[in-house]
């Protein structure tokens, strides 16, 4: 029954998938939604088929820009959350400022982006770096914050000094918590590169999405949002495989 389960987990994504196009196919069909509306299915791998390099080769720009996004903010946010946890000064002058930036509505921030930095890829990348940071940062300062007591305890009374409390204790303990807001946050970089290809890209899956509503080619506009959903699972589960290998007692002691 054990040896089961890995099929299972396997099996179960696939099955709801499959449920998913099932049901929009037999509703396009049975309400006789028109193509230009809503396209089947068929329409849309038939997208896929036609012109895979054209889509493979945008979904690789609008991907360079999200990593790029979202390892500017990795690094940005745990050393900003870093920051706040080990300095109340540091938490007092910058969280209301953090908060401010996160509630701005970002799309408005895009023609300034594109005065500032042009049409090339950097609006994008910074367009996902505003999506992603607040969650990672948050995140950060909320496991660093959260030490058992116990454990910083053994530390002092091992006369550890500060740095080596913080990179042998304080820091591993904040992973499980650090690692939540990385996953929260890589689908909003993602999110955010798109969002400023919507508006000032000559190249991108947010391009040829906009591209495609011009022109009334609806299957490819959705071929184009299938793809952003594939890479967005891809990655997720890159991410949760990489949690499992750095933190694997946390897997073992929550099982």
């Amino acid at each position: 029954m054990v040896q089961q389960r890995p099929v299972l987990a396997a099996t179960l994504p696939v099955v709801g998938t499959a449920a998913a196009v099932a049901l929009w196919w037999l509703a396009v069909v049975a309400f006789d939604i028109e193509p230009y509306l809503v396209p089947a299915p068929p329409e849309v791998a038939r997208v896929f088929a036609d012109m895979p390099g054209d889509l493979f080769a945008e979904a690789k720009v609008t991907l360079g820009e999200t990593l790029a996004g979202y390892g500017i903010s990795v690094l940005a946010g745990v050393l900003i959350g870093t920051l706040i946890a080990g300095s109340r000064t540091v938490e007092r002058a910058v969280y209301p400022m953090l908060v401010a930036l996160n509630a701005a509505p970002k799309v408005a921030i895009v023609p300034l982006l594109i005065v500032w930095f042009g049409f090339d890829s950097a609006p994008k990348v910074v367009m996902a770096v505003l999506f992603c940071f607040f969650p990672i940062t948050l995140a950060t300062a909320a496991g660093l914050t959260t030490t058992p007591a116990d454990l910083v305890e053994l530390s002092r009374s091992l006369a550890a000094s500060r740095l080596q409390t913080f990179a042998k204790i304080r820091f591993p303990a904040a992973l499980p918590q650090v690692f939540v807001g990385l996953k929260v946050a890589l689908p909003l970089a993602l999110v955010g590169a798109v969002v400023g290809e919507l508006f000032a890209a000559d190249a991108g899956l947010g391009y040829l999405i906009t591209s495609s509503g011009g022109s009334g080619n609806t299957a490819l506009a959705f071929a184009c949002v299938a793809l952003l959903s594939a890479i967005s699972i891809v990655l997720f589960y890159a991410l949760v495989a990489i949690e499992r290998m750095t933190l694997p007692w946390v897997r073992a002691t929550t099982a």
